[in-house]
């Protein structure tokens, strides 16, 4: 079971001059002035039984074929397992191509229809009612419109965009992707799973 979520247009910027480090008496000084290298987006995973980054993917866009690629990667990682990805309802995530992504990989032989006209790939709501049937063995379960935080993965892109990619300095593209991995390989040395300790309240008007 994993959290799958994407983080888009991330900047790779390289500060015009050197930071000057924190002294006694003296914050850190950044300089606001920036070479702009161009952005990627991030489609990753998070497994929530093991704490882990699974299968990341850097690209300069994040498109319908993207999303289908990122998981068809995700499942080549163990192509026989039962998967279920918990994700938001982007219209993504309820591709014409993750359709025939699914069908094909849970030999799924039934005539899907036409896009737009018929069948299982007629509208967003029969392609998300397909995706989610609970007899494939692969899975989607789309958590609630407005309801991100109940996506653990919101958490661990957080903790990116905090220790990376905030007060990063990029020299280029590469550089951008080469620390977003080193990361996720640091962190998946000692990673835990997350413990929700929310016990939650009704809500007031």
């Amino acid at each position: 079971m994993v959290s799958c979520d994407e983080l888009t247009a991330i900047q790779a910027l390289e500060r015009a001059a050197p930071t000057v480090p924190m002294q006694p008496g003296q914050v850190e000084r950044r300089e606001y002035e920036y070479i702009r290298h161009g952005t990627l987006s991030l489609i990753t995973n998070f497994d929530i039984a093991t704490g882990q980054v699974l299968a990341p993917s850097l690209g300069p866009t994040r498109t319908e074929a993207d999303f289908a690629a990122h998981v068809a990667q995700t499942i080549d990682t163990d192509p026989e397992a039962v998967w279920v990805f918990i994700t938001d309802q982007l219209n993504i995530h309820q591709s014409d191509a993750l359709v025939r992504l699914v069908a094909t990989r849970c030999d799924l032989a039934d005539d899907l229809g036409s896009k737009g006209k018929s069948g299982v790939l007629a509208s967003l709501s029969s392609r998300a009612t397909f995706l989610s049937d609970p007899s494939h063995r692969i899975q989607f379960v789309y958590v609630p419109k407005h309801t991100s935080w109940l996506n653990q993965v919101e958490i661990w892109l957080g903790i990116l965009v905090r220790r990376v990619i905030k007060r990063g300095n990029f020299t280029s593209l590469d550089d951008l992707r080469s620390k977003i991995l080193d990361f996720i390989a640091y962190f998946n040395q000692t990673a835990k799973p997350f413990r929700w300790t929310y016990a939650g309240r009704p809500l007031t008007i």
